[in-house]
């Protein structure tokens, strides 16, 4: 029970550490603000502005102590099971001052700078000195991915907010009294909101993904029905793309979440049309690669960049951003999808060329045929 409460006490340290950090960025974008407001280079109306700054730094916190402290309490798990080896081993006559010495090495070592392992120079030792370094390294890199998640949260969201408190000036000063101002500043208002809310509703998707708060709704699925109802949706949503659909002759069936792998063709159609021209042709198709169930969509839009192929799936990542951020794109869809599949036991087949179009798959496992 005491080793327990070290390893919480740990794990409170290690999220303090990532709350403080989250924090003198938060107070870095204020101060930038505030000098940016003081050289009048950006004007800004308090009633309106810092509503929305106060929310999105709340949701910035409060994802961050959520998602931190869970985290950090799964990479702890391990130094756990060493401190129950310890005792296991203390209670076997293992010689006390080898522990002491092992003890005294784990203490001296910071488990957030960079590159740092433990080395005790005790041969005995070998094995749980490499299992703590490790450790080490899942943690520096979970924090190096969490910083950069939070990064990259606060340029998304400072976007919106800044095209809304802007708006809302120009309301405050001239909208009032000219209805055309007024008509622009609500669409461009309720545009941006509509984006704020999208992103965060997937900034929330992923950090209930990550504390592991996602259940799967386990069912047989029909393939082709599936992509027959999204190419239906896109057909009366989209009409001024030419769409196609090819299903299998013989029903498709996999065993898995009907919602979520709905959403994942959702998003692949959302990005085959994001990155079409109007006209262009959008396909959906359902076969079965070497046995395996898989749907695919594929359009002949500008395609992807070779360089980028290995990132599409990172969060944030836009191969082409002024395009994306124009059409409404958050760098979150392909994360989601990639999630998704990943927890049905599934992969991505995704074959592209810049200027003639992409095609991306998902290949699901085979369903498992009860015995009568």
């Amino acid at each position: 029970m005491k080793e327990d409460k070290k390893v919480k006490s740990i794990a409170k340290r290690i999220n303090a550490y990532w709350m403080r950090r989250t924090v003198l960025l938060l107070v870095l974008v204020d101060v930038v603000l505030a000098v940016m407001e003081t050289n009048e280079w950006l004007i800004i109306r308090s009633e309106y502005f810092l509503p929305f700054l106060t929310g999105a730094e709340a949701l910035l916190m409060f994802l961050q102590y959520r998602v931190g402290k869970d985290r950090a309490r799964r990479l702890l798990q391990p130094l756990e099971r060493i401190t129950q080896t310890a005792q296991e081993l203390s209670q076997a006559r293992f010689d006390s001052e080898k522990l002491h010495h092992l003890e005294d090495a784990i203490a001296g070592v910071s488990t957030l700078t960079s590159e740092v392992k433990l080395k005790t120079g005790d041969k005995e030792l070998q094995g749980i000195e490499q299992a703590i370094n490790d450790l080490l390294s899942r943690m520096q890199e979970a924090y190096r991915e969490q910083t950069r998640f939070v990064s990259d949260a606060s340029h998304e969201l400072r976007t919106p907010i800044a095209v809304i408190q802007g708006y809302a000036d120009m309301l405050s000063r001239w909208g009032k009294e000219d209805e055309k101002v007024l008509n622009e500043g609500i669409e461009a208002i309720q545009t941006e909101s509509a984006h704020m809310k999208t992103l965060v509703e997937q900034l929330l998707f992923l950090a209930r993904g990550d504390n592991g708060r996602t259940q799967l709704t386990v069912e047989t699925i029909n393939l082709n029905q599936m992509m027959s109802e999204v190419y239906e949706e896109y057909q009366m949503i989209h009409p001024d793309r030419a769409w196609k659909i090819e299903t299998a002759q013989e029903p498709v069936t996999v065993q898995g979440d009907d919602a979520l792998l709905k959403q994942t063709a959702r998003v692949l159609v959302d990005n085959a049309v994001r990155y079409t021209e109007e006209g262009d042709k959008i396909s959906l198709r359902v076969r079965c690669k070497e046995g395996s169930p898989c749907f695919e969509v594929q359009d002949n839009g500008i395609g992807i960049k070779q360089e980028d192929l290995g990132h599409i799936f990172d969060r944030f990542f836009r191969s082409d951003p002024a395009r994306a951020r124009s059409t409404g794109g958050t760098g979150l869809g392909l994360s989601i999808a990639q999630w998704i599949v990943e927890r049905h036991g599934g992969y991505f087949d995704v074959f592209s060329r810049e200027d003639f179009g992409t095609r991306i798959g998902v290949v699901l496992p085979q369903r498992e045929e009860k015995e009568e």
